[in-house]
């Protein structure tokens, strides 16, 4: 097929049950027959995490059939997935990533600048039939929701406090909890979700070699995410304690043109040694510029996961 334009990355709350991560993947993919062939979107990836609870999903089409690609997803994850009853049971059921809804995170990515604006209307599209097919409240973040860095909402500002936290706020009536499309309430079990039009970002973890703890890994992400004393740009990075005694730092790298993995790997080394790190979804073959060597990242393939290498395929 014609290499797609643009890329989409749904988040889906659930990163256990084989069964519904397999069905809300096959409603991505399979599109109604048009002309007696399917539509044109692909799932490039798909990266599921028990601990986090989180499966990511990449997807590539063209502009006019994402949308209907992404309603269909998003209709078996509010169908199957309950992220408010969950959010009762705590980190343990609910997952340690953060999130407020069934299909938490839907951002529409564009690869090329002049296709920004393609992004941004169709990331309108998606929040939009969400909100009215689904019944789900929809916020818009990133670029969209401001003019400039002081007023756009991010994910952190709206996944603050989680479900919960999300709910109350709403309920409460605070001026920017009001979601821009749909019911000013969470939907009953699905929640809410966060729709954006942005360039690619990374989400890259690394683990941390024992014997260090879950302090260690927040002090230490606290000390190089933005702002932090040895902050580096775009970076966004928290410590969580997975299953079996590993810690991690997960980060999202939000300008991986301007900052390269290796250097994150360099800042975090500084403090303590790393047992691996890991790659969610995909990422521009120029974030793994001098990347070091001795650091395992299992499962990586290039082939699969540098973005120009999945588009050619």
């Amino acid at each position: 097929m014609t290499p797609p334009t643009l890329l989409a990355v749904p988040n889906v709350s659930e990163g256990r049950d084989a069964e519904t991560i397999a069905a809300v993947g096959a409603a991505f993919a399979n599109g109604a027959a048009r002309d007696g062939a399917p539509d044109g979107v692909r799932v490039l990836d798909v990266h599921s995490d028990p601990d986090h609870n989180r499966s990511v999903f990449t997807l590539a089409g063209h502009p006019c059939e994402l949308a209907d690609a992404l309603l269909r997803g998003a209709r078996v994850a509010v169908r199957r997935i309950d992220v408010m009853t969950r959010a009762g049971g705590g980190p343990e059921q609910a997952g340690l990533h953060p999130h407020v809804g069934a299909l938490d995170v839907a951002p529409i990515v564009y690869l090329d600048p002049r296709e920004q604006g393609a992004a941004c209307a169709k990331a309108l599209v998606v929040g939009d039939r969400i909100a009215q097919e689904l019944g789900v409240p929809v916020f818009i973040y990133g670029e969209l929701s401001g003019t400039d860095p002081g007023s756009a909402r991010t994910r952190a500002q709206l996944r603050r406090g989680g479900v919960a936290g999300l709910a109350a706020r709403m309920a409460a009536g605070e001026e920017r909890m009001i979601p821009d499309f749909g019911p000013p309430r969470m939907h009953p079990s699905a929640g809410a979700t966060l729709v954006a039009a942005r360039p690619p970002l990374v989400a890259f973890n690394v683990q941390l070699a024992p014997p260090a703890s879950v302090e260690d890994a927040r002090a230490i992400a606290a000390l190089i995410r933005e702002g932090g004393r040895d902050g580096l740009p775009g970076l966004r990075a928290l410590g969580l304690a997975l299953s079996g005694g590993i810690v991690q730092i997960s980060m999202n790298v939000e300008r991986p043109l301007e900052l390269p993995l290796a250097r994150i790997v360099d800042a975090v080394r500084a403090h303590a040694d790393l047992l691996s790190a890991e790659l969610v979804g995909l990422a521009p073959a120029s974030a793994f510029d001098d990347f070091p060597a001795d650091v395992p990242i299992p499962g990586f393939d290039p082939a699969r996961h540098l973005i120009e290498n999945a588009l050619r395929c």
